[in-house]
């Protein structure tokens, strides 16, 4: 088969699907992007460039949409040239998030895309709103609701949608969520499993040495802001380190701000440093920056407690990942961490703006060990149930079949599987059927 992928920072969301179709070496697998510094084997990139835009002469509100048309018109260029070369796919994945897929039907007309829609913008819940140390102001909510316009012209193009969770199809529109199916992302199992003797061993990231003795809280984020809750945490830690002397704190991620705004001055980390001045032992909390992933994985290995929190929002991979290394998890009361934590079975549960109750939790898994123990078995026990890399790839290419008539994998499905047909399949199914039967009844 001939797939067709696109996301402006390769290869996204789309690593495992990607390397899978690649490994096989049994199909021809191209990718529009921007240019990076990653690679796949057996992938052929495209590069597209961006031009420069002036957005002084934008509205605030339509910047976004303004950015979105000016990359589809990119890769419809790119893509262009593909098909004057030859290249025609079979099938079109690509992430809608940046408006990169809006202008690929009048390239490649008749050919299915399937599209992640990663979250819808609202006014009145989820994340706007939710942290009462950031008040809504009534500036703001004409650029929320411009948000959503490549998403709504998304959804009205042609195509299927994909998203990892139930929470994010629940933020579209009711209309909007037959045509998106939950395909929830696996984790490699086996590069993250549990090490049951990593406590025992020395740990060095960077320049930090986390001794046996050590009790290790972990912390991990893109960077380190609000919507990942880390000015909640470090307000946890004076009496985390007060009640546990030998507690070490690792925090990982960058000092810019992925979601929500920037501050007009300095970074969060420098923010929360100068507030807590006073209150806490420098010496025994760790700011890391970004970490290799052999780092990061091996970090989790020997987490005594790992605390992840999030506004009503995406889900981080490293949510998905911690589970898998069995670590005792402390996570936010969010409808997000809901979905994959269960309070006291695979994890703590907390109020996400209350710092005392998370450093009690924290507190909780480092004084029991015991409980600690069982909540990491639970939660590796539920990814291995949900979050399966092979049952991952293997729900992808069913969902591929689906759309496009072609199975990626010459592996017959095994039997006890169910066949799901999507409405669009299941109407071109019923016409070639209604089709078939005028045919015959012209011959009789």
């Amino acid at each position: 088969m001939k797939f067709l992928f696109v996301h402006q920072n390769f290869p996204g969301q789309f690593l495992h699907i990607v390397r899978h179709l690649a490994k096989s070496g049994s199909h021809d697998v191209v990718f529009i992007s921007e240019g990076n510094e990653n690679a796949i084997p057996g992938v052929r990139r495209v590069i597209y460039r961006m031009p420069p835009r002036p957005s002084e002469t934008i509205h605030p509100g339509a910047r976004e949409f303004d950015l979105g048309l000016t990359r589809a018109d990119a890769v419809a260029k790119a893509a262009m040239t593909l098909r004057n070369l030859g290249f025609v796919p079979d099938i079109i994945i690509g992430h809608h998030g940046w408006g990169e897929l809006l202008n690929l039907e009048d390239v490649f007309p008749g050919a299915p895309l399937l599209g992640y829609f990663e979250f819808f913008y609202h006014t009145d819940k989820y994340d706007v709103g939710f942290d009462p140390e950031f008040p809504v102001v009534p500036e703001m909510l004409p650029k929320i609701r411009a948000k959503n316009a490549i998403n709504l012209q998304a959804l009205n193009n042609p195509g299927w949608g994909q998203t990892p969770t139930l929470f994010q199809r629940n933020t579209y529109p009711e209309w909007a969520q037959s045509r998106i199916t939950v395909l929830r992302e696996g984790v490699d199992l086996d590069l993250c499993a549990p090490d049951p003797k990593a406590s025992k061993r020395t740990l060095k990231i960077k320049d930090v040495t986390i001794s046996p003795k050590d009790r290790l809280v972990t912390y991990v984020s893109r960077d380190l802001e609000p919507y990942r809750g880390f000015h909640v945490l470090m307000r946890a830690l004076p009496r985390i380190q007060k009640e546990c002397p030998q507690v070490r704190v690792v925090m990982v991620g960058g000092d810019g701000v992925s979601y929500g705004s920037r501050l007009v001055n300095g970074t969060w980390r420098e923010r929360m440093l100068s507030e807590l001045q006073g209150q806490l032992d420098l010496s025994r909390i760790h700011f890391v920056g970004k970490v290799s992933y052999d780092d990061f994985r091996a970090l989790l290995k020997r987490s005594d407690a790992h605390v992840y929190l999030t506004y009503p929002f995406v889900a981080s991979w490293s949510l998905r990942e911690a589970m898998a290394m069995a670590c005792p998890i402390v996570g936010s009361n969010t409808a997000p961490v809901r979905e994959f934590i269960d309070d006291h079975r695979t994890g703590l549960l907390t109020p996400f703006t209350k710092p005392e109750r998370i450093a009690e939790s924290v507190l909780e898994l480092l004084d029991d060990r015991r409980l600690a123990g069982r909540l990491g078995e639970a939660a590796r026990a539920d990814a291995e149930a949900t979050l399966c890399l092979g049952d991952y790839l293997s729900r992808y290419e069913d969902l591929i079949e689906q759309l496009t008539g072609q199975s990626p994998s010459c592996v017959e499905a095994p039997k006890s599987r169910t066949r799901r047909v999507s409405r669009p399949v299941a109407e071109a199914e019923k016409k070639k059927k209604t089709a078939k039967m005028g045919a015959a009844r012209k011959k009789a």
